[in-house]
């Protein structure tokens, strides 16, 4: 038997066969692992352009990982973090960096106070739990009774400023637990993605059944309208 025709029965075998619990949580964690390293592979190539007087904005910054490392290129940073406990963290962890400013809010397409609920496992493991903080109802996993209030930030407003104040914003992250689909679908109307030469997005559709017809939408839109070097939608 050709190797090709072995590998053609081995699938086969393994599609007859179901696979166990433990087996499809591997299989989830190497998905994770692999879009995890991609995601880290294509900052690397983003840090590599940014440079001192460029504006780089961490949306979703939870306790710094990714603040820190575009803080190294010099460029000016600004860092969003509504849940207090990462907020705080990341204060510790980029202290002695200058270019960074951080802003203890959320960020969205208006502004005022909002819930931010909490992981069901928050209090068990606050670290591990804060990134999964969000103001958006209806998520998975989530303890819609565990939460605290904080400032919403109209996100519009703000990149509207620094685009007419810089000409572009060199690179945004967003991170931000769901509320990602109202403020790109805003920020989509009102013509601010041009403005911005490197956008990556983590959506969370698996978190919001009810909003995959949207987020799929959302997808084919940007698809067709952005180059996937500017606008990348699969931030692990």
């Amino acid at each position: 038997m050709s190797d090709q025709a072995s590998n053609r029965a081995r699938r086969a075998t393994r599609a007859k066969t179901p696979l166990t619990e433990e087996e499809r949580k591997a299989r989830r964690r190497a998905k994770r692992n692999l879009r995890q390293a991609e995601a880290m592979g294509f900052l690397k190539g983003v840090t590599a352009m940014l440079k001192p007087g460029d504006l780089a904005m961490d949306c979703g910054a939870n306790v710094g990982v990714v603040t820190r490392l575009l803080a190294d290129t010099g460029a000016e940073v600004i860092s969003y973090e509504p849940d207090p406990y990462a907020f705080e963290q990341l204060t510790t962890a980029v202290k002695d960096r200058a270019n960074v400013r951080l802003v203890n809010a959320a960020v969205g397409a208006s502004s005022g106070t909002v819930r931010l609920m909490r992981a069901a496992n928050f209090d068990d493991n606050m670290k591990g739990a804060s990134v999964k903080s969000t103001i958006v109802d209806g998520g998975r996993t989530i303890d819609a009774d565990n939460y605290v209030d904080v400032a919403l930030l109209n996100f519009l407003e703000i990149i509207r400023a620094e685009i007419d104040k810089r000409g572009e914003i060199a690179f945004v992250k967003m991170d931000i637990e769901g509320a990602e689909l109202d403020l790109l679908e805003a920020m989509d109307a009102a013509d601010l993605i041009k403005g911005i030469r490197c956008l990556v997005v983590e959506t969370h559709e698996r978190k919001f059944a009810d909003l995959r017809p949207r987020f799929r939408a959302l997808r084919e839109t940007f698809a067709a309208k952005y180059p996937a070097r500017q606008v990348n939608l699969d931030w692990i």
